[in-house]
Order: structure tokens, then C-alpha cells, then sequence
């Protein structure tokens, strides 16, 4: 079944029902708290584990002139139906080692009494409790579709509790909270259902009649309750309730009604009259209201409060994401056979459609006629002139829901005009499968005769807005536009800005070295090494990012100079004392791991900064070997001081340098080829590989990584990403 159908059938169930479980859920959360207000009244006497029946009933006997009845509640109370010393009678709670009563039990809480009635049956009756029953159904199927469509966006069931990538709020909070409480939604619609069925008589339960012959029970020897055997054998905690003997004849007879079974017991010689075991309905019966309600244990009637709560807030989150996705498409201008630019989207949840919008709003800008429409949708376009792809990639490197269907149509559908394409692959650097779908658009089209690209393929990790502004750039000098703000992807997460002071810089001596410099604010608090500095030196909505490396308490920039580059000529520029604004942004993904004895780090060029940093706050002496590749020693020697420093302080246990314009000519990726045996052994143990720089150097390490685990193990580096012993930072 594919993505969609699963998608849509998500929706659908949701919206068909969801004002029912949206009530449903209101009162249970008030029906959690019950258990909690009756547990905490002070009739638990904590010992009915190590009490026998052959203990309790006499000292009950002696309590009360008459006993009808003994039962045990959920809340593991013992309560007595009879008639006290005094004359009075009615149902009390006893304390059972001593038999004296603790107080007369007293009507139920009328306000509970309303919520379970309205909760049960929509005070409908059986009406009522038909459409409660129907309602628990449709959770339980929303609840699979939603493990379905779970397991589909992390790519199998062992990456269901692998990392996700953010997304909006409620996008990833509707995942992150659907795995977390998918098991108590999952028992609280199954008991629901199966209650519901039960009630209806679908699930037929087995009635228990004892069948005594009264012509052969015994009158002697007539022992004391204390003396009955079985009496001795059974705890007061197996019993739901006991029926006492309404006369002193012989054929009046204990009904004791436990856990898994019911008896009659003679009530003058103890003897078993008869004994039947409960079928498999009624015991599933009683684990489902125990499940259902909360009410042998306060613990879980808090989870199902949580997961009740959780339920309104998928309600929201769920149509927070639907509107999201039907708001981003846009109608069209013109019609497609009118339009020279044809943009075709593939998304999963709507997201790349606002990076698609904004182009789309330029080019109508800019008096162009323009087309936007999925990549499903793709047909012979006898105007067009120019193709615009941008699209996600789902699952093990699957098209989206709304582009299964393009490849074959691209192979079966010609176009009239020459085509030039540029395609924009959306994804993220936390799943192997980056923009594969993407990069095989990207081939097919290239082999079609009427279409060449324009551009080579450009990915965009994250829905990094300047990554896309990079490409939007580039593209609209080729064609010679003049693209301005893209007001749907730029400055999407405002960044809180403050004032940073330089209080230190090298001078670059040649043309395209780094330099280093370092920054102070009045509050160096609320960073990290692995975070992100964003500066805005056009004061515009252009952003260059550089990664911190947190250093004695302040940032420490490494920059590599570009001639004419807006943010390195920018800071190469500032002077001590001068002052910038600039905001930081949260790399919560590459930050230095807490866990792992072992951390691996691998940078090339200016990628070594954020590296710097957390060699700085390594107090602990944790084992942290560095591999960094240079183009000769003379780039090197900007960070040899503070190498050498934590070397020395013993932060740095090893340090592997490779030049790739001197001596050996190496790269990164031959140094992790020498050592392969200590970096298979650091992952089997547990520790972290942590890779900043060139996304060519990562693709190198990466490819090297899973060569290497695929030899060992039969398996991909994929493992080690998705349990989070992988972390990447590059560009």
C-alpha cells in the first residue's frame, strides 16, 4: 500500500471522528485522576499479600453479629456488607488483620458517576455506547496508520526510535509524541474496543454454574473457619469477593469468587464442593478494565491521563499540518500550456511547496509566466521552455506521496520544446539516504534527448534558507533575474540579536587563508562549541553562518578568507574593539556527546573550529582523537598553539594531520584508511565519530565508514547514524 493511501487514510479516520475522541479523551483525563482520589484514602492497610482467609474471617466474625458479603477492591480495600456490634448495618472498610471496621463507605463521587456515564455512553444509553465503542475502533486504527506512516518516514521498524529531523513544531512533535505514547493509545483503544464488543454480547462471555449435590455434603466433622485447608491456602489479595452462607445449614455454602477461578466451599467442614476456572473472555475482561481505567495502579492512570492529553494535542497538531499543507499550494496565474516555467514539487508534508511558492512569486514578478503543480501531475507542457524540480525524498530513498508516479511518466511523456532543468533535492544529513530521490530525478531527466540542466543538482540540508538562497542565486543569473527577498523561507525562525566585541584576530597573509577571531558579548552564556554564529553583513536578509568553537568562555571563529566573499571580507575587515550583531543558532545535533568513552573527530580546513572549542571544555580528560587535513603545514600552524595547549592539558589524546599540497599528499580519508581498525573498534564500543568541513570530505569519510562496516559486519554505517554515534556538520 503506498504512502499516500496510508497518509490520506490517516486523515480520514481522524477527521471522521475526531470531535467523538476528542470527548472521549477530555473525560478520560478526568477519569485518570479517580484512582488517584480514592487511592489516597487511608483504608489500605498494606498487608492483604501476607494474610490467609484462614486468618481474616474469624477475626471478622468476631467484629459483626452478620456478614453477607467480603470484597476487595481495586484499590485494595477489604470492605464488609454486615452488621457491626452495634446494631448497625451497611458496607464498611475493614482493617482485615484486626476485623474491626475503619469507616462506612460512602456514596460514589457524583461528579465521577456523571463524567463515566457521559465518558461510557454520551448519556445515549445503548446507543451511546455503540458510537463510544465505534470511536475506541477508529483510534485504534489511527493509532496503526500512524505506526504505518512512523515507520515509513525513519525507514524501517529499527529506525522507529532513530533521530528525526525537525520540522515544524507540530509536525515534530506529532512524531516525537506518537512514538512515545504510541503503546498506552494503543491499550487504551484496544481495551476500549474490546469492552465495547463485550457489552454487545460479540464477545460471548462463558456464565459459571456450580452444580452442587446437596445429597452428599457432609456435616462432620465440623472444624473452625481458622481450620479450613483451603481457607489456608488462599490470600486475601486472589479474592474479588466471598458470599457468605445466608443460615447455618448445611447446605448454605461460601461462594468465593477469585482472581481466575470460582469455589463453593462447605461452610461446616471446609470441604471444596466445587471449583470452575473463568474462560478466556472474562479474564481479558478484567485486564481490560484494569488497563482501561487506571484502577489498580496510580502510576498508569497518570500515563493514560498523559496519553489522553496527548490525544487532543495530535487532534490539533494533526490539523495544524493539514492546513499547513493545503495553504502551501498556489493557485496558478496561468494555465499550464501557457506557461514557458513549469515548476514540479515533491513533497511529503507540504514544506518544499513554500521554497517552490517563492520562486513561483518572483518569477510572476518579474512578468513571467509560470506554472506550479506536483511532480504526479507532470505532462507534455507545449510551451515550456524551462523546468524548476524541487523535491523531497521519503522513506529508503522513496519519492513522496505526490510524485510515485513521475519517473514513469517522464519515460513515457516527450516534450514538445527543448527543456532546460535545474533540480533542488530537500532532505537531511540525519538520514543516509540524503536527496537520493532527488539525484535520480535528476539522472533521468539528463538522459531524456529533449532536456539538458542547466545546473548541476543542488541539495538543501534542512530547509536551510541559505542554502536554497544559493541556488535561487545562481539560478536567476542565468536567466537573468532579479530575485528579491523570498519572503516564505527567509528569516522563517526569527534570531534574537546581540552586540559581540572582537578581542582578538589574526591577520590572513595570503589570499584565500583563515584567520581566527574571537568574540565577546556581555553575556557569554547560551552557546555551545557546535553551535552557530549568524551574522548579516549587508544588513539584508543574506546570512552567513560559522560554526563556534566555545574557547576560554568566548567565541573562536575560524574563517577561511574569499576575495569578494560577504561574510569572510566582512570579518577579515573588523579591527579589536569593534562590534558586530550578530545571533546564535542552536546545532543541538553537534554538540559534544555526553555518552561514549571514545570521540572521534574528523575536520578538514576551517571545519576544525568547532572542534577547538569542545577540546577546550573536555575537563573530564574524556579519549578524543582529532583527525584534520590541511592543504600544507603553514595553514596548519593557526592552530598548532591550541592543539599543542590541549595536548599538554591532556584534552587531546591524538592528533592525525594530513597535507594534501606537500609531503605525502594525503587526505582525511587516507588517515581513517591507515587506522581502520581503531575507528571500527571505537563504533563497536560505543563511541562517536563527529565530522566537520567540506561535504566532499564527509562523503569521502562516510563511504569509507560504511566500506568498513560492511566488510566487518554485513551491515551499513546507517546503524551507527541512526543511534546517534555519527554526527555531521558540513557544507
Amino acid at each position: 500500500m503506498t504512502i499516500s493511501v496510508w497518509r490520506y487514510s490517516h486523515l480520514a479516520l481522524a477527521v471522521s471522528s475526531f470531535l467523538f475522541i476528542a470527548l472521549a479523551s477530555v473525560t478520560g483525563i478526568i477519569l485518570s485522576f479517580q484512582p488517584v482520589t480514592e487511592k489516597i484514602q487511608p483504608y489500605n492497610t498494606g498487608n492483604i499479600d501476607q494474610l490467609n482467609l484462614a486468618q481474616v474471617l474469624p477475626v471478622l466474625k468476631d467484629n459483626f453479629t452478620d456478614i453477607s458479603e467480603l470484597s476487595v477492591d481495586a484499590n485494595q480495600f477489604v470492605l464488609v456488607n454486615g452488621t457491626g456490634k452495634d446494631g448497625k448495618s451497611g458496607q464498611y472498610y475493614v482493617n482485615p488483620e484486626t476485623g474491626k471496621p475503619l469507616a462506612r463507605v460512602a456514596e460514589k463521587n457524583a461528579f465521577f458517576q456523571w463524567v463515566t456515564t457521559l465518558h461510557r455512553s454520551l448519556f445515549l444509553h445503548e446507543t451511546g455506547r455503540f458510537f463510544v465503542g465505534l470511536t475506541s475502533s477508529l483510534l485504534l486504527l489511527i493509532a496503526i496508520s500512524g505506526t504505518i506512516l512512523i515507520v515509513q518516514r525513519q525507514r524501517s521498524f529499527k529506525r522507529f526510535f532513530a533521530k528525526i529531523a525537525r520540522d515544524n513544531f507540530a509536525q515534530y512533535y506529532h512524531v516525537v509524541l506518537g512514538r512515545l505514547l504510541l503503546v498506552p493509545i494503543l491499550i487504551i483503544a484496544i481495551t476500549g474496543t474490546f469492552l465495547s464488543l463485550k457489552r454487545f454480547d460479540w464477545i460471548k462471555e462463558k456464565k459459571l454454574v456450580h452444580q452442587i449435590d446437596f445429597d452428599k455434603l457432609r456435616s462432620k466433622p465440623v472444624l473452625k473457619l481458622a481450620d479450613f485447608k483451603v481457607f489456608n491456602q488462599i490470600s486475601l489479595s486472589a479474592v474479588q469477593s466471598i458470599d457468605f452462607p445466608f443460615s447455618e445449614d448445611v447446605e448454605d455454602y461460601f461462594l468465593l469468587k477469585l482472581s481466575d477461578r470460582e469455589m463453593t466451599i462447605n461452610q461446616l467442614t471446609g470441604d471444596v464442593l466445587t471449583e470452575k476456572t473463568y474462560d478466556r473472555a472474562t479474564l481479558w475482561n478484567n485486564l481490560s478494565l484494569d488497563l482501561h481505567t487506571g484502577r489498580t495502579h496510580v502510576i498508569w492512570a497518570l500515563v493514560l491521563a498523559v496519553a489522553a492529553g496527548n490525544i487532543l494535542f495530535f487532534i490539533y497538531s494533526g490539523f495544524v499540518m493539514t492546513l499547513r499543507r493545503r495553504a502551501s499550494r498556489v493557485k496558478n496565474k496561468w494555465n499550464a500550456d501557457a506557461c514557458e516555467f513549469i515548476l514540479l514539487v515533491g513533497s511529503e508534508n507540504g514544506a518544499t511547496f513554500s521554497f517552490a511558492s517563492s520562486i513561483y512569486q518572483q518569477l510572476i514578478k518579474n512578468g513571467k509566466t509560470a506554472y506550479l503543480t506536483e511532480l504526479n501531475n507532470y505532462q507534455a507542457f507545449s510551451k515550456a521552455k524551462h523546468f524548476l524540480v524541487f523535491t523531497a525524498t521519503y522513506g529508503l530513498g522513496e519519492a513522496p506521496a505526490n510524485a510515485t508516479k513521475v519517473k514513469q511518466l517522464i519515460t513515457e511523456i516527450e516534450q514538445p520544446n527543448a527543456i532546460d532543468f535545474s533540480v533542488v533535492g530537500f532532505g537531511s544529513h540525519a538520514y543516509p539516504d540524503f536527496c537520493k530521490f532527488a539525484h535520480e530525478l535528476n539522472n533521468l531527466l539528463s538522459q531524456q534527448p529533449w532536456a539538458s540542466p542547466l545546473l548541476e543538482i543542488h541539495t538543501v540540508n534542512d530547509k536551510s534558507p541559505v542554502e536554497f538562497s544559493n541556488w535561487a542565486n545562481t539560478w536567476s543569473q542565468k536567466h537573468d533575474l532579479q530575485l528579491t527577498l523570498l519572503p516564505n523561507v527567509i528569516d522563517q525562525r526569527p534570531i534574537r540579536m546581540k552586540t559581540f566585541t572582537v578581542v582578538e584576530k589574526t591577520k590572513s597573509v595570503q589570499d584565500e587563508a583563515a584567520f581566527l577571531i574571537r568574540l565577546s558579548s556581555k553575556s557569554n552564556r547560551g552557546f555551545t562549541s557546535g553551535d552557530l554564529l549568524a551574522i548579516y553583513p549587508a544588513n539584508d536578509h543574506r546570512e552567513r553562518l560559522y560554526s563556534i568553537g566555545k574557547v576560554n568562555g568566548g567565541i573562536q571563529l575560524s574563517v577561511k578568507l574569499h576575495p569578494g566573499g560577504l561574510g569572510s571580507e566582512y570579518l577579515h575587515h573588523m579591527g579589536v574593539g569593534e562590534t558586530l550583531q550578530a545571533g546564535i543558532v542552536s546545532n543541538r545535533h553537534f554538540h559534544f556527546p555526553k555518552q561514549g568513552k571514545t570521540v572521534i573527530m574528523i575536520s578538514n580546513g576551517t571545519g576544525i573550529a568547532p572542534f577547538l572549542g569542545m577540546l577546550d571544555q573536555n575537563t573530564k580528560g574524556r579519549a578524543c582523537h582529532l583527525y584534520c587535513g590541511f592543504r600544507s603545514k603553514k595553514s596548519f600552524e593557526l592552530y598548532e598553539a591550541q592543539i599543542l595547549e590541549n595536548t599538554e592539558a591532556k584534552k587531546l589524546s591524538r592528533i592525525s594531520v594530513a597535507y594534501s599540497r606537500e609531503g605525502e599528499r594525503q587526505y582525511v580519508k587516507d588517515l581513517l584508511a591507515r587506522d581502520a581498525d581503531f575507528i571500527y573498534s571505537t563504533l563497536q564500543g560505543g563511541g562517536v565519530i563527529m565530522i566537520c568541513g567540506a561535504l566532499a570530505m564527509q562523503n569521502n569519510v562516510i563511504s569509507l565508514l560504511d566500506e568498513l562496516c560492511q566488510q566487518n559486519e554485513n551491515r551499513g554505517i546507517s546503524h551507527y547514524q541512526s543511534s546517534g554515534q555519527i554526527l555531521m556538520d558540513c557544507y
